[in-house]
């Protein structure tokens, strides 16, 4: 089920008449754990099985942990947890990947092997449901939190529906502890939370698929190359969509949890405006990036263990990140790419630590721009459907095709201009300052203007969007 279709807006009606209607709290629970369960069987009913067996086997290891001080025992409740999670993970996505390549090396020793396609459906939102039920082991494992006492609770952490299938991914003690007792929004609450809602489906429906979709498709789609103009364009309108599609879902669902009194982390913040490659991933995918950096980069040493290893495990966590955003090698080179821009950046801020010259504005504004070329660079990956097409587009964008062809009308270059170059000076205003206090130096009649514009433009385009892009992940 889509956020962005009047089917979630009548199913979300219906969850709120019944969160908000006078039955105990448990049974409220009970409701939002099967209104999670129809929002996701909505799209394939069968794979909701996989939700319960990851909720079955986590929900028993992570007990099992809890009760023994055997450490062999425990880490084979935690290998059996991994095992279930990882191992539906890597069936579902990334099966066809490892045969596809594993058909590649045999064919290259000579031997002529050509196995039926595998046509595995990828079921949405498995590589975040699978890290958030992981993070719940790892952490009991580690004794850092102890079990849920509920095992509904502990149900409704898995399949909570606003961020179940493209985040935040959520931490066992963010949202759990919240389950405990009744919780329903104050007034203020459920105004910013309708709020947060309209503002995520603007980002997705009117700028993403209405403003910048269409020109980035016919770029990146294009068989031919295309002019150095056109290019820029276009890999701009892709940097702008994949903000506003991804930002849009995560704001939508905070929004969505907050109508129902839960608070859920902020998962972007200002990416456009960050200085510097670690400030970007402070800024981007906020639950991702500190997930990747709690369960991947410090367990691998973290800067513990000396430059040379500090840098191998930068360069392992973005390679891993990569590949979990999508199972092509695509991917992984944009993973690579972004390590390669962490381990320059640690290795330059060695050589000018303490130089005052650094705090200069016009200088941070020149590394903000350095870092938004480099991240857009890397976007270019991430789009493109193969090798060819991105070393196409990489050619088109530094010049090197001179005749590229010009696909763009004067709309389409008018519509990205505007909407990036606005973009980016929102984010540079709002880069050290918060949503909440804009809106509360503002004036009833002025928000009210805004939100009803918003309102306006979501109407007019209502069916005209597309599925999230972080559904294929």
């Amino acid at each position: 089920m889509l956020f962005n279709s009047l089917t979630f807006i009548v199913f979300f009606m219906v969850v709120l008449m019944v969160h908000y209607s006078p039955i105990k709290w448990r049974g409220k629970k009970i409701s939002l754990l099967v209104a999670s369960y129809l929002f996701y069987a909505a799209w394939n009913p069968p794979f909701v099985l996989l939700l319960w067996l990851s909720t079955f086997v986590d929900w028993h290891a992570a007990k099992k942990m809890h009760a023994t001080n055997d450490q062999a025992e425990r880490k084979r409740w935690l290998l059996l947890s991994m095992f279930v999670n990882l191992g539906m993970l890597g069936f579902f996505k990334y099966g066809g990947f490892l045969l596809e390549n594993f058909v590649l090396l045999v064919q290259m020793a000579g031997i002529d092997y050509a196995p039926a396609a595998p046509d595995i459906i990828l079921p949405m939102g498995i590589s975040f449901y699978t890290f958030q039920t992981m993070a719940y082991t790892i952490d009991v494992y580690l004794k850092r939190d102890k079990p849920a006492d509920s095992f509904l609770d502990f149900s409704l952490f898995v399949t909570f529906f606003p961020q179940l299938v493209a985040g935040p991914i959520v931490r066992p003690s963010e949202l759990i502890p919240q389950f405990k007792t009744p919780r329903v929004a104050t007034s203020s609450q459920l105004i910013w939370g309708f709020g947060l809602m309209t503002l995520g489906l603007f980002q997705k429906l009117v700028i993403a698929d209405t403003l910048l979709s269409p020109v980035s498709e016919d770029v990146f789609g294009n068989f031919a190359p295309v002019h150095i103009g056109d290019a820029w364009l276009g890999l701009l309108a892709f940097s702008g969509q994949i903000f506003c599609d991804f930002a849009g879902y995560s704001t939508t669902a905070i929004g969505a949890a907050l109508c129902l009194g839960f608070a859920l982390p902020e998962n972007f913040n200002m990416p456009y405006a960050a200085i510097g490659f670690s400030d970007f991933w402070r800024r981007w995918h906020i639950s991702l990036s500190s997930w990747l950096r709690d369960y991947l980069y410090i367990p691998l040493g973290g800067n513990r263990s000396g430059k040379g290893r500090t840098y191998f495990n930068l360069m392992m966590t973005m390679f891993l990140g990569g590949l979990w955003h999508g199972a092509s090698w695509t991917f992984a080179i944009w993973g690579i790419l972004h390590g390669l821009y962490l381990v320059v950046e640690r290795f330059l801020k060695k050589i000018f630590q303490g130089k005052t010259w650094l705090h200069n504005w016009a200088v941070n504004i020149g590394l903000g721009l350095v870092t938004f070329y480099f991240v857009n660079i890397a976007w270019v990956f991430f789009r493109a459907k193969d090798f060819d097409g991105a070393g196409s587009m990489m050619a088109s964008l530094h010049g090197f095709i001179p005749d590229g062809m010009k696909i763009l009308s004067t709309l389409s270059i008018i519509s990205v201009v505007s909407v990036m170059l606005g973009m980016l000076g929102i984010q540079w205003w709002m880069r050290d300052r918060t949503l909440e206090s804009i809106v509360s130096n503002m004036s009833w009649w002025q928000v009210g203007i805004i939100w009803s514009a918003m309102i306006f433009l979501l109407i007019i385009n209502q069916g005209g969007g597309n599925a999230f892009i972080y559904f294929q992940f």
